[in-house]
């Protein structure tokens, strides 16, 4: 599927593995109103910080912690959309992964672990997750079980003020809604989403927000940079209108068509200590770049969590990974975005704020390229 890499680093001198946390994921907000995002989401919960915190210190002192800091619960690994940038419309995808909806006793089982043990839930990954009827018991389920943050990725399409209510009642901490340009360019991308629409169910959700003085779910948009290159400051004035956060990733190579990658060097992946994916299936895969369940960690239908994490096809991994260079012995992250290097060679306008815009080296900015 995908052709021949040439594989380059760059040269030069590192005493410690460089672990990039949080790497393609950029805001475009204030500084005010992205402190305001992280005050609203971490309310009603003291250990908040610490949670945070981890993000960084476990993978940074290469520390495998007892259970992982967030599970990735893929409740439907099918989508409703073909958007054009997207690995779920390619050949490869369809014929190699299986598109179904994770039953209830999977996800139940999991949380029923988990539970004490996990900081965090997100119910989302290839797939559009409110396919997935079960979705408003699993949150339920899991907010009564403990679990302190739950979130999801949607596209939005299921989003009406009734379904959101339904998923508020229940305990939904974070949504993030992927929003690909304004007018034109979202319907072009996010078809047959109709802008108007999407705009509007973000309207009447902050309305309702407002009524019921309510500071969570918190709601996040983030658009692919070239959807709003050409005008980041209008897409930012509209969807701020109607969100806690405004944010943006450059485009990964979803589409596996690059060949000239740079990479950093010295790069240890962070996700290894991070978290662990649960496919709608129940295989689990090593990271959220292994879309097409080419390095299987376990299975969660007859392994526990803890097992996977600590297993051996994991620890496999984080070993080579403490080698200089050691990610080059793993294929799949040979094709990853964090791995590569980037490099500041745009800036974005925004209201008077300048906004570096960070892109992988040889890179593509465009939707379907």
């Amino acid at each position: 599927m995908k052709n021949n890499i040439v594989a380059t680093t760059e040269t030069r001198s590192q005493s410690k593995s460089n672990v990039p946390v949080n790497k393609g994921h950029f805001d475009l907000d204030t500084p005010e109103r992205i402190s305001a995002f992280h005050e609203k989401l971490g309310s009603g919960w003291s250990e908040y910080q610490d949670y945070r915190n981890a993000w960084h210190y476990y993978p940074t002192n290469m520390i495998v912690r007892d259970y992982p800091i967030l599970v990735d619960l893929e409740l439907a690994s099918n989508c409703n959309l073909k958007c054009p940038m997207c690995y779920t419309t390619t050949d490869h995808f369809m014929l190699t992964v299986k598109r179904k909806l994770m039953k209830w006793e999977l996800a139940k089982k999991v949380i029923d672990e988990i539970a004490g043990h996990v900081y965090a839930l997100r119910l989302s990954w290839r797939g559009e997750s409110t396919l997935n009827n079960k979705m408003i018991d699993v949150v339920r389920y899991a907010k009564e079980k403990g679990i302190r943050e739950i979130s999801f990725l949607t596209n939005g399409w299921k989003l009406n003020l009734d379904y959101f209510i339904e998923l508020q009642l229940a305990g939904i901490d974070w949504i993030t809604v992927s929003f690909d340009g304004v007018e034109e360019e979202y319907n072009k991308i996010r078809k047959p989403l109709v802008y108007e629409e999407t705009l509007n169910k973000l309207l009447k959700i902050k309305e309702y927000k407002i009524l019921n003085n309510l500071d969570k779910p918190v709601i996040k948009v983030q658009g692919i940079w070239p959807s709003i290159r050409n005008n980041p400051e209008k897409f930012y004035n509209v969807l701020s209108n109607v969100s806690d956060l405004v944010a943006f990733n450059p485009l990964i190579d979803y589409l596996g068509k690059d060949e000239r990658i740079v990479y950093e060097e010295n790069f240890s992946c962070p996700q290894i200590y991070q978290r662990l994916f649960v496919s709608s299936t129940g295989e689990s895969m090593m990271c959220n770049s292994d879309e097409y369940g080419d390095e299987i960690v376990g299975d969660a239908n007859i392994q526990s969590i803890h097992d996977i994490w600590h297993g051996e096809n994991l620890n496999r991994i984080r070993s080579l990974h403490k080698e200089n260079n050691g990610f080059m012995k793993v294929p799949i992250c040979t094709k990853c975005y964090y791995p590569r290097k980037t490099e500041a060679n745009e800036t974005a306008q925004v209201n008077g704020r300048t906004i570096k815009i960070r892109n992988y080296i040889n890179r593509k900015q465009s939707a379907g390229e």
